[in-house]
């Protein structure tokens, strides 16, 4: 299994190699997302208490970071509470507007202290709150430790346990292949639960909803293919491995284990090596990279960020250029995902059609 992960870590290269052309603004993100995680493990240096972690979320995490991102940020606790992780929280906040980092949004879900009980304990039920479920996934698909990881890994580890271990269809089912229906199903609820609260943002707060709108049809989508390529990884990317015992029973550490190393390949680079298949075409794949590609420099540039950030309903009525841009940019990576998972590969195809629909 480690040795998937350099194959993961040059995936985008070889993406290139197979597309026949290079994506600037994807590099850009890629080269100021670690110059920003260095400097904030030098910022945040002896910021977390032993119990916790100091996680970003977000564009930093996907390795997308443009110079007007937010930094979403946690201090994940994963032990009893104390009066010392509201204290660093608080110091968190102060260094990040002091250095003059963009503040996450104002849902609340980002910029405070997150327990790791009820991300743990609470999944499904009435207790389980979009803002829980929001954490827990993000948690899972695009988080990164930006100093002390123990707490991190400890609650991936726990949170990827539960998913298995309740999974009775993975664990006694007759099927042969490998996939975990009950972290997919969670996946699958939190993209629905992103587009429903669109709608709703739309109505509760007017400003940024163009923003939101490209966000939602690239980056908020690429979480949700970066989830699938995940719950299908056993499937796709693990070869010949066998993950039952000779008497047809699931090894749950082995399972676990290896879900933790595709959560360590970043979403750009899991769509890379769904890409990067056999029956992939080229042109699917180059397609896949020039929006997303597009997309970035369009966050990239300042001007057009605050211009989308800060168009009315009444913009829409008038045909705003770059939002129709960006528009066409969201069709456009929609219809490349489509060939992706519904006409280049038989197997992708039938996966998704097997777990992800029904």
């Amino acid at each position: 299994m480690n040795g998937d992960l350099p194959a993961a870590s040059d995936a985008i290269h070889r993406l290139e190699e197979k597309a026949g052309q290079r994506f600037p603004h994807i590099a850009e993100a890629r080269r100021l997302t670690d110059a920003t995680m260095g400097q904030l493990r030098g910022l945040l240096h002896e910021q977390d208490p032993s119990d916790t972690s100091i996680v970003v979320f977000g564009s930093l995490a996907r390795g997308e970071y443009t110079r007007g991102s937010d930094v979403d940020w946690t201090l994940l606790i994963d032990g009893r509470a104390g009066e010392a992780h509201p204290r660093a929280a608080r110091e968190v906040t102060q260094i990040l507007k002091r250095e003059r980092f963009q503040p996450p949004g104002p849902t609340g879900v980002f910029g405070n202290v997150a327990f790791s009980h009820p991300l743990l304990h609470q999944i499904g039920g009435q207790e389980d709150t979009n803002r829980l479920t929001t954490q827990r996934i993000l948690l899972l698909l695009e988080a990164a430790a930006v100093c002390r990881d123990e707490a991190l890994g400890r609650v991936l580890d726990l949170v990827l346990s539960r998913y298995v271990e309740d999974d009775r269809g993975l664990l006694y089912g007759s099927k042969g292949e490998v996939v975990p229906r009950f972290l997919l199903n969670d996946i699958v609820r939190y993209w629905r639960t992103v587009t429903v609260d669109f709608v709703y943002k739309q109505r509760d707060r007017e400003g940024g909803w163009a923003l939101r709108n490209a966000k939602l049809k690239m980056s908020r989508k690429l979480i949700f293919v970066s989830g699938l390529c995940t719950c299908f990884g056993f499937e796709l990317f693990a070869g010949d491995q066998a993950w039952r015992d000779a008497r047809g029973k699931v090894e749950v550490p082995r399972l676990v284990a290896f879900l933790r190393e595709r959560l360590r390949v970043r979403p750009l680079e899991h769509l890379a090596l769904a890409a990067l298949r056999p029956d992939v075409r080229p042109a699917t794949a180059r397609a896949l990279f020039e929006e997303y590609d597009a997309f970035l420099g369009i966050l990239a540039d300042q001007e057009k960020r605050d211009h989308l950030r800060d168009l009315t309903f009444d913009d829409l009525d008038r045909g705003d250029a770059l939002f129709r841009e960006t528009s066409r940019i969201g069709r456009r990576f929609q219809e490349a995902l489509h060939a992706l998972f519904y006409v280049d590969d038989a197997q992708l195809c039938r996966l998704v059609h097997d777990y992800g629909v029904f």
